[in-house]
């Protein structure tokens, strides 16, 4: 469609941790270190892994916990090093049908939630089932990067 796609991914490592009773913005930022330093060497093994994107934060409706993750890169994700951080550990996503909605500039919580009500409009009107009560936001860029910027709301399909 033209406001959305429909995309399947297939299951994949993320390493992630959950960052509680913050605002979005300062669980973002707290989560992003804390994997920041995963890659950057600690962990079991001592490797630096490369950055990958896109960078996720599962937001819950009502919720004030957010999981942040990034993805394990390609030659990680048959055995990603272990994270030394009790707070960060690797999880496995199951292969899943997502709808997504991509938008550019530098997103603000209030503007992923406004692109999630966006497409959750869209999906409804259009008879498609999904799970309402959480979405994924992605970020592909670094925070330097100033134009042509890539970001993604995800619902997951039911």
């Amino acid at each position: 469609a033209k406001d959305y796609e429909l995309r399947q991914y297939e299951s994949a490592k993320w390493v992630s941790t959950v960052i509680r009773g913050e605002s979005q913005k300062e669980a973002m930022r707290q989560g992003f270190w804390k994997l920041f330093h995963y890659i950057q060497g600690k962990n079991e093994k001592e490797m630096k892994i490369d950055m990958t994107v896109p960078v996720t934060c599962l937001v819950k409706s009502g919720c004030t916990d957010f999981k942040i993750s990034f993805f394990v890169p390609f030659e990680h994700q048959d055995c990603p090093p272990q994270p030394t951080d009790s707070d960060v550990f690797i999880e496995e996503r199951k292969a899943a049908a997502l709808f997504v909605r991509s938008f550019g500039g530098f997103a603000s919580p209030e503007k992923y939630a406004e692109e999630a009500d966006a497409l959750a409009r869209t999906l409804r009107n259009r008879g498609q089932s999904f799970h309402e009560d959480f979405f994924y936001t992605a970020g592909y860029d670094s925070p330097f990067k100033l134009f042509n910027r890539h970001n993604e709301v995800w619902y997951f399909k039911k």
